[in-house]
């Protein structure tokens, strides 16, 4: 890992790249990249909610560089806005690539997360304690 360049946000999940996620040439589908990342969202912004939320959007999403079949990604989240029933977080995927000794950043995107209650509808997210 470069230095100067770190993860940015809180470290929300990790998981390891297996070859069922992969295709003949060893690379992940980006969309397993794109679930990790959306589960992290979920996890970090249900905290801040205290309850149920889904995604409503995901954007300026680019893949830096590919995800090998054995390294670890790790998913990081930070809380950049929150609005009455929305959540905006800055989500940045990045992999261990454990028989280089690297971390490297694979993409980033901003997701925006919608609080709901027990009827699905848009509920208010409630202050910080």
């Amino acid at each position: 890992m470069n230095d100067s360049v770190k993860p940015r946000g809180e470290l929300t999940l990790r998981t390891l790249a297996m070859p069922a996620d992969a295709n003949p040439a060893g690379d992940i589908f980006g969309g397993w990249v794109m679930a990790q990342m959306d589960l992290a969202s979920g996890i970090r912004a249900a905290e801040r909610a205290r309850g149920r939320v889904v995604t409503a959007a995901v954007k300026e999403m680019a893949f830096e560089l590919p995800v090998k079949i054995g390294d670890t990604l790790s998913v990081f989240t930070d809380i950049d806005r929150v609005g009455r029933t929305s959540i905006t977080l800055n989500v940045e995927a990045w992999a261990h690539r454990a028989r280089f000794h690297t971390l490297e950043k694979v993409t980033a995107a901003t997701f925006i997360m919608v609080a709901l209650d027990e009827n699905g509808a848009p509920k208010a997210v409630p202050e910080e304690s």
